[in-house]
């Protein structure tokens, strides 16, 4: 170990910083910068003191001469803009096929003529749309009929809906797994096939529960995560993480309720002894107030964050690094409901740098993984992506 017994990896899920005009980029997208448009008296201290504003010029929050953090915008090296994508890049793969998506048509009848097959209910929905609405549009007839809910987004996902009093959180689970075994193959192969529990008996009041469980594709080779752990540290999970790596290089998980509870988790385990690395993703941004176009739910969020985020720092210890970034862009204002291609923040911050500092621009994510194995002293596994920036965090600490 070379200088942080801990490092802290927050995923502000969706906070992209802007689209730059570069080529495959969503022109003219950028989520910090258009909430803080719709934001007038936006607030949030803790991130405008590490150097927030610095990346992206925010109209309501001014840039800070003096920042505390090393800071940065990252390109994404991979094809696709989606969860997996980008917590895979951080951590070492370059996706160069995306995953598939069945946004505009669905999914294929032979695939849910099989599921239909195979659980035994009438499948209704198959189609994109957001969790409240699919749920107001067919949740009644899911519970007085016995149908199956299904249902995709912008993402790379298949969902299922289940009402947890009327089918059970288990035979929703049982009816994920056929489908993530059905879209195991190549034509229908999907990121993640994702369970989505609710509650209630009738439309408007139908409320989806902290019982989520994602079955994702497992990597297509180690990472970081796997690297850390075969080299005997810790790597600890928060929030949907673990279902994003299918538990690969994950040695403990605790879920989250929400973003404000993930932030929680994540300063509780402050107080553990561990060594290595700690891993969180803060997927309310994204879910809630991004796909909803929402932009000031999303900067109300955000100020929740920053709240949470200034007492996550005054608990850190001299020995603790966090890095504050983003897997992707959701820019409340852009047209339609799915992700924008952006560029997303770096920023990595210790009690013990001096002076904060801007770097040249990331052209991978990946350089995040390579930082935390390099700190650790274990290699980036074969064929992972990625170059550590450790040394210039370091030149930022007391001497």
């Amino acid at each position: 170990m070379k200088n942080y017994k801990r490092i802290f990896t927050i995923v502000v899920d969706s906070l992209g910083v802007g689209a730059d005009d570069l080529p495959g980029y969503d022109t003219g997208a950028n989520t910090l910068a258009h909430i803080a448009d719709h934001m007038p008296n936006f607030k949030i201290p803790t991130l405008q003191k590490l150097g927030m504003a610095n990346i992206t010029p925010l109209a309501s929050v001014e840039a800070n001469a003096s920042p505390k953090a090393v800071y940065t915008k990252m390109k994404e090296a991979s094809v696709g803009k989606d969860t997996m994508t980008g917590h895979w890049e951080m951590m070492g793969l370059e996706i160069k096929t995306p995953f598939k998506t069945f946004t505009e048509t669905g999914f294929p009848k032979e695939l849910i003529d099989e599921l239909e097959k195979r659980t035994g209910r009438k499948i209704v929905g198959n189609k994109s749309a957001s969790g409240t609405e699919i749920l107001d549009e067919f949740g009644e007839d899911e519970i007085n009929n016995g149908v199956l809910i299904v249902y995709t987004s912008a993402d790379s996902v298949l969902q299922i809906c289940g009402n947890e009093e009327t089918m059970g959180v288990e035979t929703l689970y049982k009816y994920c797994e056929i489908a993530r075994e059905l879209t195991m193959r190549p034509e229908w192969m999907v990121g993640r096939v994702i369970a989505r529990p609710y509650t209630g008996s009738k439309k408007g009041e139908f409320v989806r529960t902290a019982n989520r469980h994602d079955y994702a594709l497992k990597p297509y080779g180690p990472t970081a995560l796997d690297a850390l752990k075969d080299g005997g540290y810790d790597v600890i999970s928060v929030g949907k993480i673990k279902d994003i790596f299918d538990g690969e290089g994950i040695s403990e998980a605790y879920k989250s309720k929400s973003s404000v509870h993930g932030m929680e988790q994540t300063i509780d385990l402050l107080q553990k002894d561990f060594t290595g690395l700690c891993f969180t993703n803060l997927v309310d941004f994204d879910a809630l107030w991004g796909h909803r176009r929402n932009p000031v739910g999303y900067g109300e969020e955000l100020e929740r964050f920053d709240e949470k985020l200034n007492v996550f720092i005054e608990q850190m210890q001299d020995d603790d690094l966090v890095i504050i970034t983003a897997d992707h862009g959701n820019d409340p204002t852009y047209e339609g409901s799915d992700h924008t291609k952006e560029t997303v923040p770096f920023i990595a911050y210790s009690k013990k740098m001096v002076a904060g500092k801007h770097i040249t621009e990331f052209d991978t994510f990946a350089n995040i993984g390579a930082t935390i194995c390099d700190n650790f002293e274990v290699a980036m596994p074969e064929g992972t992506i990625g170059e550590s920036v450790l040394d210039t965090l370091v030149e930022q600490l007391e001497k």
